[in-house]
């Protein structure tokens, strides 16, 4: 009980805390009149939010404020330290605790019985299980999204090093900074949330380390369909982000230019931020995985929807004050939707 009460306040400080980093972004979309505030609410929140190509054109921001653009690498290092250790943490308790996911000897029966829509899977015996069996599956999909969580923070440790060419002038807000910071340690957080109490808790007294490689992978190959959709899905976004920051990676040939080009190829042809709409459809993959039962992961998920739409708004914007033929069609980051 004390596990489940543990989760239940973690959500709940997790919830209130992207609530409070969604509101601000929130307001500044709404059409609040300059009198109340609204102009300097949406001006504040553009330069928190400007970096690179766009932290030049913000006449609010100052070099005191600011950290080189570079310093994204921080954010997944971070990223990595956490999911990495929620990671083994919770997969060494679901190990432990939690295998077998089904029972060996009705394995088959159980497939079977779903195949057909057979009921006699619904036996007194499934019933009276039914409570501590959801449970595991509740802490394998958990296992589950922090895999793909920590590909998803490992590629861009990667990329940032490997494929982006960040000019020595480009700078971020130091407000930006600090939220990139608690976004990489809270996204995780919240993808674990629901059992990561309990986890830990059984952590703490446990010496015994022998592991049998076969069960720590078996029972994710029993989880249901949902999460291997998840799966497809973030695995789709993510082929997608990869090509569109190759791209972007490759405008700038030169380190040390500054001279910027109009992105083409891929899902550029549509919008201006290709890179954001991937992650919205990464980070979709993950709710959808995860099945959608933890409320963390919802506001998760709404954070980065409010907050990536409203980079690219802005640099939609930029764009579209940089190149006088840049495309008119080009949406954003939703096509047909903004």
């Amino acid at each position: 009980m004390e596990a489940g009460g543990g989760g239940s306040t973690l959500q709940s400080l997790l919830c209130v805390a992207w609530v409070a980093a969604i509101l601000p972004i929130a307001a500044a979309a709404l059409p609040i009149p300059a009198a109340a505030g609204g102009r300097l609410l949406h001006q504040l929140l553009c330069a928190f939010s400007s970096r690179g190509k766009t932290v030049r054109a913000s006449p609010s921001s100052s070099s005191r404020f600011t950290v080189p653009q570079k310093f994204f690498l921080h954010f997944y290092v971070v990223g990595v330290a956490a999911t990495t250790s929620l990671l083994l943490a919770i997969w060494f308790y679901a190990y432990m605790k939690m295998t077998p996911l089904v029972p060996e000897s009705s394995s088959y029966s159980t497939i079977a019985s779903h195949l057909v829509g057979s009921s006699n899977s619904f036996s007194l015996a499934s019933l009276w299980s039914s409570r501590p069996r959801e449970h595991k599956y509740r802490v394998w999909r958990t296992v589950f999204v922090l895999i793909l969580m920590e590909i998803q923070v490992l590629r861009r440790l990667y990329e940032t090093e490997h494929v982006f060419h960040y000019s020595p002038s480009a700078r971020m807000h130091i407000m930006g900074y600090l939220t990139g910071l608690f976004y990489y340690m809270a996204a995780p957080l919240s993808l674990a949330s629901s059992c990561l109490p309990e986890a830990i808790q059984y952590i703490r007294y446990q010496i015994d380390l022998a592991i049998d490689p076969s069960h720590l992978l078996k029972p994710l190959l029993k989880l249901g369909w949902c999460q291997w959709i998840g799966a497809v899905i973030f695995i789709w976004g993510s082929l997608h982000q990869i090509r569109c920051h190759a791209i972007l990676g490759s405008l700038r040939e030169h380190k040390d230019s500054d001279e910027y080009v109009i992105p083409c190829g891929d899902w550029f042809s549509r919008v201006s931020c290709p890179h954001y709409l991937a992650e919205l459809v990464i980070y979709l993959g993950l709710l959808i995985a995860s099945g959608g039962l933890d409320i963390s992961v919802w506001f998760l998920y709404l954070f980065v929807i409010t907050n990536l739409s409203f980079a690219a708004v802005q640099t939609h914007k930029w764009y579209l004050q940089k190149f006088e033929d840049y495309p008119h069609s080009r949406y954003a980051i939703i096509p047909f939707v903004c």
